[in-house]
C-alpha cells in the first residue's frame, strides 16, 4: 500500500527538498536494476502519485540522467550518468593500476603503502598495502585525513593552483594535531614548494606522534596530479635518513602508476 500522504506535498521546503533527492536517487536505482520502466511502474515502486513520478523523471531527463526509449513511454538511464561516473571511474582505475605497484613497494620499502586522492578538503585513502613489518598498523582505507598534516595531502596541495590551494586550506583549516604540525601558512607553503622541487613530500610526526610518512604524485594522461602514493611507518624505523634513501624508489613507483594511467612525461 502506498505511504503517500497529503503531508508529503505540504511539508516544509527543506523536508520536500531532501525527499525529492531521495526519490530521484531511488528512480535511478530502479532503472539501473530493471533496465527500463514506465511512469506507472516507477510510481508504484517509490510509492508516489503518477504525476509526482512523471515530474521526477522529467527533471532527471532534463539533466540527461534518464531518457525515453522510443514511443513506448518507458525510461532508461541516460548518458549523463557516464559524465557523473567519470570522476569515480578515474579513481577506481588508480587502484586497479596501482595495486601491484603498491604490493611491490611495500616489500621493497618494508612499510605500509597507500594511494590517496583529494576529496573536497581532505585526502582520502583508496588503497592500502601493509608492509612486512606493519603488524597492527591502522587501516586508513576510506579515512578522510587532513591535507596539511599528511604526506599525501601535502602532495595533493602542492600541485593545486594557488587559488584552489587557498580555498582547500580555508575549508579544512590548519589545526595543530601534534607539536610538529605545520599551522603557519608561510611555513606550509615553503614546505609544499620543497615537495614540488624534490618530487615528494614528508610528514614528520605531524599527524600522529611516532609516525613518519612520505608521498609522491601520481599523474593522469594530461599530466594533472590526481593522486598521491605514500609510505608510512614508525619513527624509530622509518627515519628521515631512511625516507631520503627510499624516496627514489617511491617516486619510481608513482611514475610507473602514472604511465599506467597514460602519462607519457
Amino acid at each position: 500500500m502506498s505511504n503517500y500522504t497529503a503531508d508529503s506535498e505540504t511539508a516544509g521546503p527543506a523536508v520536500n527538498g531532501v525527499q525529492s533527492v531521495d526519490r530521484a536517487v531511488s528512480v535511478l536505482e530502479i532503472l539501473a536494476r530493471r533496465g527500463e520502466a514506465g511512469v506507472s511502474e516507477v510510481a508504484v515502486e517509490i510509492a508516489v502519485h503518477k504525476s509526482t513520478a512523471f515530474r521526477l523523471l522529467g527533471a532527471l531527463e532534463a539533466r540527461g540522467l534518464v531518457e525515453q526509449t522510443g514511443e513506448r513511454g518507458k525510461y532508461r538511464l541516460g548518458f549523463g550518468i557516464v559524465r557523473l561516473a567519470g570522476a569515480v571511474t578515474g579513481r577506481l582505475d588508480i587502484t586497479q593500476q596501482g595495486r601491484t605497484v603498491c604490493e611491490r613497494l611495500s616489500e621493497e620499502i618494508g612499510e605500509t603503502v597507500n594511494i590517496a586522492v583529494l576529496q573536497e578538503h581532505y585526502a582520502v585513502n583508496l588503497l592500502q598495502v601493509r608492509g612486512p613489518g606493519a603488524v597492527g598498523t591502522h587501516n586508513w582505507v576510506g579515512q578522510l585525513t587532513p591535507v596539511h598534516a599528511t604526506s599525501s595531502g601535502k602532495v595533493l596541495l602542492a600541485h593545486l593552483p594557488e587559488p584552489e590551494r587557498t580555498a582547500v586550506l580555508a575549508a579544512s583549516g590548519t589545526r595543530k594535531l601534534t607539536p610538529h604540525t605545520l599551522t603557519s601558512r608561510s611555513k606550509l607553503e615553503k614546505n609544499l614548494a620543497e615537495a614540488r622541487e624534490r618530487g615528494y613530500a614528508v610528514a614528520l610526526e605531524e599527524l600522529e606522534i611516532g609516525l613518519h610518512a612520505m608521498a609522491a604524485p601520481i599523474r593522469s594522461r594530461d599530466g594533472e596530479v590526481i593522486a598521491a602514493i605514500s609510505a608510512s611507518g614508525p619513527t624509530y624505523r622509518f627515519t628521515e635518513q631512511r625516507m631520503e634513501e627510499l624516496a627514489p624508489v617511491l617516486i619510481r613507483g608513482a611514475d610507473e602508476i602514472s604511465h599506467r594511467m597514460g602519462y607519457l612525461g
